[in-house]
């Protein structure tokens, strides 16, 4: 085993790791327990943060190291001899990077986890569903998931003024001393229509001019590679897979037909329910069921939107604003309050009156700045989440302080 090598690379990529523009998740992982995995999209920093926390940390030793598993080298080795290896050369931590590249990864970091003393920190696919590659593993690791950049952090990545983030409770009591004092510093509705398109991912800061095509990129490999390799999938059905995700992104917010989505595609109608469920955890697309349909997992979903809006600008030049509105708001309600912790994704469901149903508790209907209290009147703990304003009044918030959760 070569560590020398491996050393060398880790030295270039720490050389280039900045460590003044940390993720959200950076500050709220845990980094000192024994098994740790970080899951996310591609393009959101999970490599990034594993960097900074070496540099951060390890600088001056050889304490730690990061290996990538896509790298051929180390799909050559046994990943648990080279962790053990590893160890008895005095490594403290190891970091792996792209985990869902490497066959049986899961059983060979259980076995890191249970004869070994080094800490193991791993990065991959948000389409990973732990619990189901392995139960002993889910066990033994905590997972955290890195989700899009929120409206606050593009606006401290970009440079444009740091801020601190809010709890929701926070936004719907405070949000006229909240907004005041941000407007104080910025003018947040030129900032926010640029972080509908621009914002969600940190590869803005590379190039806007190609920012799109990235996004595009990225959701091919998604398709083309994580999905089969991760769901088994047959790669004659990406063809079917790519035609459903842009029938989605031209209708959105659409409200999903399993009988017509499955004749639009040529998809039989249980692989709809298995291919949305895909994209979902892919995080491409949103899914929203309604609060009356309780937790039945098979349920037809409400409404689907694109996980986030940059993904919508991508894909499609033809934008509905009103759709783009609840799709920010749906992305970043459940970034912010998504627990892994919890059984089921129940903090926001489609509400009966008003669009949305947050926490079993607020009412939200989403719009532009002529919209009223009519739908909602008579509902308790009801708000509107309102565009084109900069600061809000009573129970009209602007919408763009949502994007302050995190």
């Amino acid at each position: 085993m070569n560590l020398q090598i491996l050393f060398e690379e880790q030295t270039k990529l720490l050389n280039k790791i900045e460590l003044d523009k940390k993720r959200y998740l950076y500050e709220k992982i845990n980094w000192n327990l024994k098994s740790i995995g970080i899951l996310g999209q591609r393009g959101l920093g999970k490599t990034t943060m594993m960097l900074q926390y070496i540099k951060e940390n390890f600088s001056q030793t050889n304490n730690a190291l990061y290996v990538s598993l896509d790298n051929p080298y180390m799909q050559s080795l046994s990943l648990f001899e080279f962790a053990k290896e590893f160890e008895q050369l005095g490594g403290e931590v190891l970091f792996v990077d792209e985990v869902h590249k490497y066959e049986n990864w899961s059983t060979h970091i259980k076995n890191i986890y249970d004869a070994l003393t080094l800490r193991v920190v791993f990065s991959g696919s948000s389409i990973l569903q732990i619990s189901q590659q392995n139960s002993d593993l889910s066990r033994r690791s905590i997972i955290y998931t890195l989700e899009n950049l929120s409206f606050r952090e593009y606006l401290e990545l970009c440079d444009i003024y740091k801020f601190d983030s809010f709890s929701l409770e926070d936004i719907l009591q405070n949000h006229l001393a909240i907004a005041t004092e941000i407007t104080k510093n910025i003018k947040p509705l030129m900032h926010f229509k640029e972080y509908l398109q621009y914002g969600a991912y940190p590869f803005i800061l590379e190039d806007k001019d190609s920012y799109h095509q990235k996004i595009v990129q990225m959701i091919n490999l998604i398709l083309e590679t994580d999905l089969p390799y991760i769901n088994n999938i047959d790669i004659s059905q990406i063809v079917k897979l790519k035609k459903l995700l842009y029938l989605l992104a031209t209708n959105v917010p659409f409200i999903p037909n399993i009988t017509d989505i499955a004749k639009a595609t040529n998809i039989s109608r249980p692989k709809v329910y298995d291919y949305l469920e895909y994209l979902e955890r892919a995080k491409v697309i949103n899914s929203l069921k309604s609060k009356e349909k309780g937790y039945n997992i098979m349920a037809k979903p409400e409404k689907l939107f694109m996980q986030n809006t940059n993904i919508s600008y991508a894909i499609t030049s033809t934008i509905d604003i009103g759709s783009a509105r609840e799709a920010f708001f749906v992305n970043q309600i459940k970034n912010a309050l998504f627990s892994q912790t919890r059984l089921f994704d129940d903090r926001i469901f489609g509400a009966k009156k008003g669009d949305f149903l947050v926490d079993d508790k607020y009412t939200f209907e989403v719009g532009g700045k002529n919209k009223d209290f009519s739908q909602i009147k008579d509902v308790d703990n009801s708000f509107l989440a309102i565009d084109d304003i900069e600061i809000g009044y009573k129970a009209k918030i602007p919408l763009w302080m949502f994007g302050f959760l995190y």
